[in-house]
């Protein structure tokens, strides 16, 4: 079954600005690439503790904080690689019954 809402999507890095931002464009595309409607967000660490999503991406220094706070939540380590994080998207988000 998949979703007909877009998903709420958060990149996350510790201040929210610079990293979370890069991230958030490789997002985007990445979701752009699987057919995925989504809002993006960028935002820091602490923020992202209180903010309502279906999906965290983030550094690996940051998402043991973030785990529960998303049904999915995963771990970036290259903010550039449009094509990994649509495949590690791609297979949780099918996962959850959203593709």
């Amino acid at each position: 079954m998949t979703r007909s809402d877009p998903l709420v999507v958060l990149a996350v890095c510790g201040v929210g600005m610079g990293s979370s931002l890069i991230l958030k464009m490789t997002a985007e595309g990445a979701l752009s690439d699987l057919g995925v409607a989504a809002k993006v967000e960028n935002t820091d660490i602490t923020t992202a503790r209180g903010t309502a999503a279906d999906v965290i991406v983030a550094q690996g220094m940051h998402t043991g904080e973030l785990e529960g706070l998303a049904p999915v939540v995963l771990t970036v380590d290259d903010f550039l690689d449009r094509d990994g994080l649509a495949r590690s998207l791609r297979e949780r988000l099918a996962g959850q019954g959203w593709l």
